[in-house]
């Protein structure tokens, strides 16, 4: 049965004048959404949209509203872990502002501010954002009730249990060091490929390698670029081994010239000696090459910390 639309004004906990949207006491629900890659928490808020635990894998829980029509004007809008009208001599909880923008999802909370509202909503509380209207200016107010929450929270923490530890953003773009100097994959590589093999296993969608070798300025330019070459080979290898197609891997080689740090100390250049391991979702080409030329145009700008 859909849920039928409540907005309720001059309510006695809300500012004076101001239009609330949230579902009637008896019509609240929640219900839990995910797979390994992310856990949704969401109340349905009648003739509004949604409000929405999210977390990703990886990353610990936010809070937002999802809004399929615009209602809130720009500028910032106040979040509260607000106290119930049947709990007299509690106050609200002013959480601090969110920052409103355009779409569907017009702001996500701060992890620590969803961490609140989800202790408050535990404790009876309601996470409550106050706004004022796109059209008109009008003083708004978006409230999730805390009904049956206790068996919902349950459910959303068994599916947050079977989340991967790293989602995409963490794993699509590694350093693999090799501050010894040398072309051999030492612990610490290893272990940031394991991480790589694992998502990928996870998520097939995630079909495509780029490795780009590199190494520090300490011989000449021929010799830094058979070694830079020899590194992104052995990070190759390693994938080949445990079961990645050649055909989904390029391999470029580029000796000292794309260093990330000056060469100026003994730790910069052992950061600059790495390997930089780039996954993609994209269509392979049948007749696609596995290795490509050295002479390669600048690999994007690189912005992980080595591992």
């Amino acid at each position: 049965m859909r849920l039928r639309p409540v907005l309720l004004f001059c309510l006695m906990t809300s500012p004076v004048h101001a239009i609330t949207f949230q579902t009637r006491l008896e019509r609240v629900q929640w219900h839990v959404e995910g797979d390994q890659f992310e856990c949704r928490l969401i109340q349905p808020i009648a003739d509004f949209g949604s409000g929405e635990f999210v977390r990703r894998a990886g990353e610990q829980a936010v809070f937002r509203l999802k809004v399929p029509e615009r209602w809130f004007g720009g500028g910032s809008a106040t979040l509260l872990a607000a106290a119930a009208p049947w709990q007299p001599g509690r106050g609200d909880i002013n959480l601090g502002v969110l920052t409103i923008a355009d779409g569907e999802i017009p702001f996500s909370s701060s992890q620590v501010q969803a961490g609140r509202l989800l202790s408050g909503l535990l404790d009876g509380r309601s996470p409550v954002v106050r706004h004022r209207t796109w059209h008109g200016g009008d003083r708004l107010e978006v409230r999730l009730l805390p009904v049956r929450f206790g068996k919902a929270y349950e459910d959303f923490r068994v599916c947050t249990a079977k989340l991967l530890p790293f989602n995409f953003d963490q794993v699509k773009l590694s350093q693999i060091g090799f501050p010894g100097g040398d072309v051999i994959l030492d612990d610490n590589g290893k272990a940031r490929l394991d991480v790589i093999l694992a998502y990928m296993a996870a998520d097939p969608s995630v079909n495509h390698i780029e490795l780009d070798g590199h190494s520090d300025s300490g011989g000449n330019r021929l010799f830094n670029r058979d070694l830079s070459r020899r590194r992104a080979l052995a990070v190759k290898d390693y994938f080949l081994a445990r079961g990645i197609a050649e055909e989904q891997i390029v391999l470029r080689f580029h000796g000292e010239r794309y260093p990330l740090v000056p060469n100026s100390t003994a730790a910069n250049r052992a950061k600059n000696r790495r390997v930089t391991v780039r996954l993609d979702r994209v269509d392979i080409a049948p007749t696609e090459q596995a290795t490509a030329p050295a002479a390669e145009p600048a690999p994007a700008k690189e912005t992980s910390t080595s591992s």
